[in-house]
């Protein structure tokens, strides 16, 4: 359990051309702008009953930035959109389950088979 826990805690988080994340794992993972926006897991963004996305990919500027952020206790990131969005707190957890790398989008496929 310790392991899971080290390896969903950050290390360092720097904005550059996209969101960056050293993991204490040891894990890097590089999340472009746009695919971050629209993942993000909000109430204005995911139906809270249904889960159903509401958030139209084709309404997100293609040139999005990210303008800040800042840390929401010792679990999330809240990032603040060049879109003036705000409301989304991106969880640590959410996060390394999203990492595009193809060593994690594989441990993804590998849970999803097995559930």
């Amino acid at each position: 359990m310790a392991k899971k826990l080290k390896r969903r805690k950050p290390e360092t988080i720097l904005v550059r051309n996209d969101l960056y994340i050293l993991w204490k794992d040891g894990h890097e993972s590089n999340y472009p702008f746009f695919m971050l926006r629209d993942g993000c897991p909000c109430a204005s963004c995911v139906d809270e009953i249904t889960g159903e996305k509401r958030l139209k990919s084709s309404d997100i500027a293609p040139n999005i930035r990210i303008r800040g952020s800042d840390y929401v206790g010792n679990y999330a990131l809240r990032i603040n959109w060049s879109d003036g969005h705000n409301t989304g707190l991106y969880s640590f957890n959410f996060l390394r389950d999203l990492c595009p790398c193809s060593t994690c989008q594989s441990e993804q496929a590998d849970v999803a088979i097995s559930s």
